[in-house]
Order: C-alpha cells, then structure tokens, then sequence
C-alpha cells in the first residue's frame, strides 16, 4: 500500500499574507499553491514538505515529522530556505523570480511569480503525441538554450547550482522566455544524507558525480543536464541514463564517453563554453542559409500543437497545469512518458 501524500494547505488559507487560492501541482519534495497578494496579484507559493519525512492531514495547517526523521527534515528546510535567499538576490529574466520567502507553520514557503505557458516537457510530449518529425527548428533550440545558458551563468555566478534541470523544469512562457525554474539544490542535501529507497534525481538527465554520493559536483554537473534536455528536446525522447552510458562489459566508457569525460574533468567545462559553442553553430548555419534568423517566430506552430494538444487532453480530465514552478517528482519519466531506458543509445556506438 503506497504511503499517502500529505494534505495541501485548503483555500482561502492565509500565509504570509497570500491567500490560497488552490493547489497547482504536488511531487515528492512539496507542495505549489496559486495564490494572491493584498492587491490581488496572482503569485506561485512553494511549500517545503518532503512526503518521505512529513505528512499532514486534511484541514491542517502544520506537518507531522515522526522524531526519527526530525534532524533531516530540517536539514532540507534550512537548504530549502538558504536557497529562496539565494534565488532571491538574483535577476534575470531565464530564472525563476523569487519574491519573498518565509517561515510559517514549521516550514518554509518561498513566493514567485506566476509564469503563464507550458515547460519544454509539454511541448515534447505534445510533439511525439502527434508524430511531429520535429519538437522545434534547431535554430529555435539552440535559441531557447542559449537563453538558459545566460541565466545559469548568473545562477552560478552567485555560488549556486541548480541539480535537478530536466524539461519539466524549463519553462517556457507565453512571451516566449525561456526560464529556469524549480532547483533541487534542497533536494540534492536530503538526498546525499537520506537512504532512500527512490532516487531524488532523475534518470537520463542526472550526470554521473550524481549517481555516487563521495562525487563533488558543480557548473559541469548543470552543464551535462542541459546537453541532456537538448537531446531529448531533438529526439523526443530522453538519453540513457549516466550508467547505461558505461560500457557494461568492461566498466569503462565507450570512446565517445571517454572524450566527454575527458573534457569534463579536465577543464570543468563552464557555461561559457557551451554558450560559445551554440553561438559559433548558429552563425554558421546563418551563414549557409544566408539570412537572419527569427528563432521565436517558429515557436508558434509548436504553442498551436501545444494548445490543441491541451484541450484534447482537457476534455478527457487529462490537462497538465502549466504554472510558473513546479515541484520535482521523482517519477517524472513514468508519469510524463518520457520513459528512461527507452533504448536510444547516445554512446555512440
């Protein structure tokens, strides 16, 4: 018998000074409410309460944390708020606006803005669901990369690291911004001095260093999930994970992975350099095809998939919320269709 997720916070309930409106979404880490300001404008609150150290029952306002599990779940709440005053201080308009954060109800909320549009994992979805040979143009996906790159420069510019970046967390507004959002940086501590029986990552995005709690990560860990999502974003489908990559038969990685390796161990590779690399294939398709390019013009065809797509599966009691931030679920392979280990070998071989 599966456990039983602890209960959201009912509506109308005031927190902070926001009232509730209702619930957006629920995973594994915390809950996210659609709320309002006193002058009514509509923000995205994220509530700290891991469903494998806290519950709640319906009606109440503050979790229940077994004592056993007391010192970890705070552990993962002053990372959780460490990480709003981090996100806090940074401006830019590819990662998630962090507006206020607070303590209430023996946990931590932190307030965003609420992004209006759909994440690169609905636009994916939407495209296999309807046999489209392509999700974007490569120039509209190398553009929408490189607005995320310039954010996770300044993100980590600031010391941070972001360590859950997958699809489901790149959202993609109406005004069609690229934007970060949903950091697992909070994730990543209880999952290091956790044993939990389900990973906190997720398959076919995580790099290696993540699989292997005595690794050190940074930038390069970041780095790896982004050329993650821009295989999935290409493919349809995400790429094996990390220890699929490794050639089973002797332990070492195939001579592909042996130069991705090389190069990340040896210079840490940094967004920088990935930025330049998408700038340098991009004026070089420019120049093959002699013109300027409008990337973002071509996103409408995909919102016009995105939107039929939606409303087909509206009526069947099926739509994904499309909000701002969005909590990580462990299971997203499973519950969104990108399934891991779906066999498409990036190994080169």
């Amino acid at each position: 018998m599966s456990k039983v997720k602890p209960a959201p916070l009912p509506p109308d309930t005031v927190i902070g000074g926001y009232r509730v409106v209702r619930k957006l979404s629920a995973g594994g880490f915390g809950v996210v409410y659609l709320a309002v300001d006193n002058e009514g404008q509509q923000v995205a609150i994220k509530e700290y309460l891991p469903s494998s150290l806290a519950g709640r029952q319906p009606g109440e306002l503050l979790p229940q944390v077994q004592p056993e599990k007391l010192s970890l779940y705070r552990l993962g709440l002053k990372s959780f708020f460490e990480e709003g005053r981090s996100l806090a201080q940074i401006s830019h308009g590819s990662v998630v606006s962090v507006l206020n954060f607070f303590r209430e109800n023996e946990t931590v909320y932190m307030v965003m803005n609420y992004l209006e549009g759909g994440t690169l994992q609905d636009f994916i979805i939407t495209a296999r669901e309807l046999k489209k040979q392509k999700v974007f143009r490569e120039s509209t996906i190398r553009s929408l990369f490189d607005e995320i790159l310039r954010g996770l420069r300044i993100v980590h510019q600031h010391k941070m690291l972001h360590l859950d970046i997958k699809p489901a967390n790149i959202f993609v507004t109406d005004d069609n911004r690229a934007v970060l959002i949903d950091f697992g940086a909070a994730r990543e501590v209880l999952s290091k001095e956790g044993n939990f029986i389900r990973p906190m990552y997720t398959p076919g995005f995580a790099a290696p260093e993540m699989y292997r709690r005595d690794s050190s990560m940074g930038p390069w860990t970041d780095i790896y999930a982004i050329g993650a999502c821009i295989y999935a974003t290409m493919q349809g489908y995400p790429p094996n994970d990390a220890p699929q990559r490794l050639d089973a038969a002797s332990g070492a990685c195939t001579p592909s992975c042996q130069r991705l390796a090389a190069r990340r161990e040896s210079g840490r590779q940094q967004v920088a350099e990935m930025m330049g690399d998408l700038q340098r294939q991009g004026r070089q398709q420019q120049d093959r095809r002699g013109g300027q390019q409008q990337p973002h013009a071509r996103l409408l065809p995909a919102r016009l998939a995105l939107g039929t797509a939606q409303e087909f599966r509206r009526r069947d009691g099926l739509e994904r919320a499309a909000i701002g931030c969005r909590v990580g679920n462990d299971r997203a392979g499973s519950r969104c269709g990108l399934q891991v280990g779906c066999g498409v070998d990036v190994t080169g071989r």
